[in-house]
Formats: C-alpha cells, sequence, structure tokens
C-alpha cells in the first residue's frame, strides 16, 4: 500500500526523491513532516518557496515546478527501520521515463546510492550535482533535510540546486 501520494506531473523543473515516508509524515499525509525536518524551511530559504508551507500544502508545489516522491513508497520509517529490499528503484525510473523532470534530487545519500547503483549502475560521486545524468534528467544529491541526520547538515547543495532550478524556470 502506497503510503504517500506522488505529486509528479510532465514539466516539473525538480523532481525530490527521499527514502520513505518518517513515520509522522504517515500520520500526517504530508511530505516531511517531522518537527525537526528541515525541508519546508530550506525550500523557504533557497527561495524555492515564497513563504514557509507547511507540510500540508505539499500540493501547491507542483506550480512552482516541484515534485515529490520517495524510492520506498510502501515503507515507513527511517533508513535504519528498513531494508534497501523495500526500494523501488525500477519504478522510479519509470517516472522519471514518463514525466521527464529537468532535474531529479534525493534528499539524502541512502535513497540516491541505491537508485544509482541499481538502475544506473554508477556509483553516488558525493553532495551536489553528479557527473551522470539520466537521459536528459540531472542528478542531484542533497543532504538530508531530516532531524536525525543533523550532523551531515549543509545548505550549500541546496542553494545550488535552487540557484540552478531559478535559472531553468527563469525566476528569482
Amino acid at each position: 500500500m502506497v503510503v504517500l501520494p506522488d505529486l509528479i506531473e510532465e514539466g516539473l523543473t525538480t523532481l525530490f526523491c527521499g527514502s520513505a515516508a518518517s513515520y509522522a509524515s504517515a500520520r500526517s499525509e504530508a511530505y516531511y513532516a517531522g518537527p525537526g525536518n528541515r525541508f519546508w524551511s530550506i525550500l523557504q530559504e533557497t527561495g524555492l518557496t515564497p513563504y514557509l508551507f507547511a507540510p500540508t500544502e505539499f500540493r501547491q508545489l507542483a506550480a512552482l515546478g516541484i515534485g515529490l516522491t520517495d524510492l520506498a513508497k510502501n515503507e515507513t520509517g527511517m533508513d535504519a527501520d528498513f531494508s534497501t529490499n523495500g526500494y523501488n528503484p525500477a519504478c522510479l525510473l519509470k517516472k522519471v521515463e514518463e514525466y521527464t523532470p529537468q532535474i531529479i534530487a534525493f534528499t539524502g545519500k541512502r535513497p540516491a546510492a541505491v537508485f544509482m547503483m541499481q538502475a544506473l549502475g554508477i556509483e553516488v560521486a558525493g553532495y551536489g550535482e553528479q557527473d551522470t545524468r539520466f537521459e536528459k534528467t540531472r542528478i542531484f544529491i542533497l543532504p538530508s533535510p531530516s532531524g536525525a541526520a543533523r550532523r551531515w547538515w549543509s545548505s550549500e547543495p541546496w542553494h545550488r540546486l535552487a540557484a540552478i532550478h531559478h535559472g531553468i524556470r527563469g525566476t528569482l
């Protein structure tokens, strides 16, 4: 059973992809809803959203050229709570092929590493834009906004992504 519906449509500039819905997100039926999660605040800080969205406003991102999905659509919890067997890189690959976002931005290294190895046969190069593209889609890896990942947090890759997103859309 899918925990959170995808927010995905043709014409997206950036498709954010997380690991799986957190318990808080599953309960509230909204992406990145954990109290310590920085996702919504970093979107505002980088200008990707015009104000601080509440997690329940996630559907409004589509109007800004932003979509949301998870690599493990049927799982809940933190990465440590489930095995990589719950991930479905083939399903994400189909979504990227069908909807052709200009950028796919992974909100964490683990889902990016699983996707890139299983779907593309390559290893992650670190945070930021990857040297590899999937067809015309650029690939970004961002530090996880989860409160549980604070020690690895850096806003810098998020700002680089936002600059490219704005450049593509002609905004800011």
